[in-house]
């Protein structure tokens, strides 16, 4: 088992990933860096190889699956996440680690957006969108996460294990967050100096898809985590249209004691009907989701067993097992 282990998820970062190998080296130099290469069509392996990373590869497309193979293969004490761009310091990489060694932190979030990222980073829509993405978070989780689409972070052991990797792509970092949040995992925000991408390095990130697929993963997980008020809200909204339809009707109803239009009111009864139905959906999703928070607590035992018996069998001087 690793002491800290850096993963570097990258596809053609081939300008900027020695750099950023060698930071880590001096900043971390205990750590294992490890390299995963998602296709590079560059000398990105390369440069990876020739700066003394551990070279990996990962063949399916998107940096969620990237950050799957590496949450599954690699053991660590601590993991630290960062970008192969060289648009986060390593000068930030210790004090990370640090919380999470030393002051049990779960996750610990670079967070730019408190720094230099809305003077640095030169694409307009990303900044809103970032901003967009974490008030709309706040809002929903009643999260204090300060950066929620940074791809600089510091994971325990017991976050990287017990952590369900879903998403394929950029909405990975989001899916991140709101785990952190819902399973009351100890977060931590760590203000980091942001940098541009230095010319001639392009972003992967399509600004309009790439967040729509945000906006629809935190859609999802509210759905999931939240059933209640996510199905409770659908049904307030149905309420309301059901009496926009059926208010009309009672009237008439009142005045002259006929009701000339039948379809409005059979529309207006289904539309209750649907809405009542969306309550229970959610209270019988909460139930679910209620166990299923049970069973994570026990998995969350079980990780904590097999980190411990992994430190003893190190400390024995035994090769850890998968």
């Amino acid at each position: 088992m690793d002491r800290i282990a850096v993963l570097i998820p990258c596809y053609n970062e081939g300008l900027t990933i020695r750099k950023v190998v060698t930071d880590m080296k001096k900043a971390l130099p205990e750590a294992v860096i490890y390299v995963y290469d998602n296709n590079s069509t560059d000398n990105t392996a390369a440069e990876a190889l020739a700066a003394g990373a551990v070279l990996r590869k990962e063949y399916s497309q998107g940096k969620g699956n990237v950050v799957r193979r590496m949450f599954r293969e690699i053991d660590a004490q601590c993991y630290l996440m960062t970008d192969g761009d060289d648009t986060y310091p390593a000068e930030s990489a210790r004090e990370m680690c640090s919380l999470v060694l030393e002051k049990q932190a779960d996750m610990v979030v670079g967070d730019r957006l408190s720094s230099t990222y809305f003077q640095e980073n030169k694409r307009p829509f990303h900044n809103t969108g970032n901003s967009l993405v974490r008030a709309t978070i706040d809002h929903l989780f009643q999260s204090d996460i300060k950066d929620i689409m940074t791809g600089y972070r510091a994971f325990s052991y017991h976050f990287v294990k017990t952590f369900p990797v879903l998403s394929r792509g950029f909405e990975i970092e989001t899916e991140m967050t709101i785990h952190a949040v819902d399973k009351n995992m100890r977060t931590e925000n760590v203000v980091v100096q942001y940098r541009d991408r230095p010319k001639g390095s392009e972003s992967k990130l399509n600004t309009v898809p790439d967040g729509m697929k945000v906006l629809h993963t935190i859609l999802r997980l509210y759905r999931d985590y939240r059933p209640v008020r996510f199905f409770c809200t659908i049904a307030l909204i149905l309420v309301i249209l059901g009496l926009i339809l059926f208010i009309p009707v009672l009237q008439e109803y009142f005045r002259t004691g006929l009701v000339p239009r039948f379809p409005t009111l059979i529309v207006s009864c289904f539309i209750f009907l649907c809405a009542i139905l969306c309550v229970f959906t959610g209270f019988i999703l909460n139930m679910i989701y209620t166990v299923k928070r049970q069973e994570f607590e026990i998995d969350l035992q079980n990780t904590e067993r097999h980190y411990k018996q992994l430190l003893k069998e190190q400390q024995e001087g035994n090769p850890s097992h998968e």
